[in-house]
């Protein structure tokens, strides 16, 4: 009879767990066994920015930790309301950061661990941006011309960026992003009042959904 009420305790406490986490929010409070899950092999999303739409291809065999965050973070629209905060002519559209500091702390504690680049930084894939070792969370960019330096760029022991997607559809959306800040907006705190004050015209992203997957 005990054992039998130790294995329902038991679970109960699972129930409870699961129960739990499928309540939680998935951008506030991420549950780790989701947030471990894989995507699909190959799935496309369509962002809807301020300028148009951009549709993208996400292949997990170039990068599998990197398209298991994207899924996660396009499926829960974590970009709504982001900004394009550095657009370089002839080098990269980058977007990330979900306008509110404590959120993004978040999710930079929430980082995956590094991978080899599979796919070449080519004109129009797109990769997470990083800041050295482990620290691929949320932010990512679009290659406007072919970035080949970044395949093998060092930084802080860790070599290149790999690409996870690439875009299929909307590139006059992507060269028609707001440039004239340059990198300037990503020097400062990144939050939507600093950008609607000191930088209203960067593009933003509206939306983002998952459109096919296979």
């Amino acid at each position: 009879m005990e054992m039998k009420a130790v294995l329902f305790g038991c679970v109960l406490t699972i129930a409870i767990l699961f129960s739990g986490c499928g309540t939680s929010d998935p951008l506030w409070k991420p549950s780790f066994a989701t947030l471990a899950m894989h995507a699909p092999d190959s799935f496309d999303v369509a962002m809807e920015t301020s300028s148009g739409t951009i549709d993208f291809r996400l292949v997990r065999q170039w990068s599998p930790l990197g398209v298991d965050r994207a899924f996660y973070l396009f499926k829960h629209n974590f970009y709504e309301g982001t900004r394009f905060y550095r657009v370089i002519d002839d080098f990269v559209a980058q977007f990330g950061g979900s306008g509110d500091a404590r959120l993004d702390s978040l999710w930079r504690s929430l980082s995956i661990r590094d991978e080899p680049v599979v796919a070449q930084n080519r004109k129009g894939t797109i990769s997470f941006a990083r800041g050295g070792a482990r620290s691929r969370s949320m932010t990512m960019y679009i290659n406007l011309q072919d970035n080949l330096r970044l395949d093998s760029l060092d930084s802080d022991q860790v070599v290149g960026y790999p690409p996870f997607g690439r875009v299929v559809n909307g590139w006059d959306v992507v060269e028609n992003l707001y440039s004239a800040y340059g990198a300037a907006p990503m020097r400062t705190d990144l939050s939507t009042e600093t950008f609607l004050r000191d930088f209203p015209q960067l593009d933003s992203i509206r939306s983002t959904v998952i459109t096919r997957m296979w």
